[in-house]
C-alpha cells in the first residue's frame, strides 16, 4: 500500500529550528540532520506500522546518528501519515497527548 505523507507546519518549524542549531554547531550539520530525518520518514512511507506506538495512536522513529525522534500517527482509511513532531529527545512530547 502506498501511504501519502504530510507533514503538519508544527514538524517543519521543528525541521528548521533542528537543522539551524545543528549548523550553528558546524556548517553543514543542519543538513545531515535533514537529510536523516527525510531517510527516516521514507522509512515510515514504507512501514508505517514498524515503529512502536508511544503516545495514544503516535508512534515514534528513532533517527540514528542524531538524538531525535519522529512522531507521527497513521491513518490507514485514507493510506496517510501525518509527522507531527520531529523532537530531540530531551524534549518534554506532552503537549502530544493533548
Amino acid at each position: 500500500m502506498n501511504f501519502k505523507i504530510v507533514i503538519t507546519p508544527e514538524a517543519k518549524v521543528d525541521l528548521k529550528e533542528s537543522s539551524n542549531w545543528y549548523n550553528n554547531k558546524r556548517k553543514g550539520l543542519g543538513l545531515e540532520i535533514v537529510k536523516q530525518i527525510k531517510e527516516k520518514v521514507s522509512q515510515i512511507q514504507e512501514l508505517p506500522n514498524s515503529c512502536n506506538i508511544k503516545y495514544k495512536e503516535i508512534h515514534t522513529a528513532v533517527i540514528k546518528q542524531f538524538p531525535f525522534m519522529v512522531h507521527y500517527w497513521v491513518d490507514e482509511s485514507i493510506s496517510t501519515i501525518y509527522i507531527i513532531a520531529a523532537l530531540h529527545t530531551s524534549r518534554n512530547p506532552n503537549w502530544l497527548n493533548e
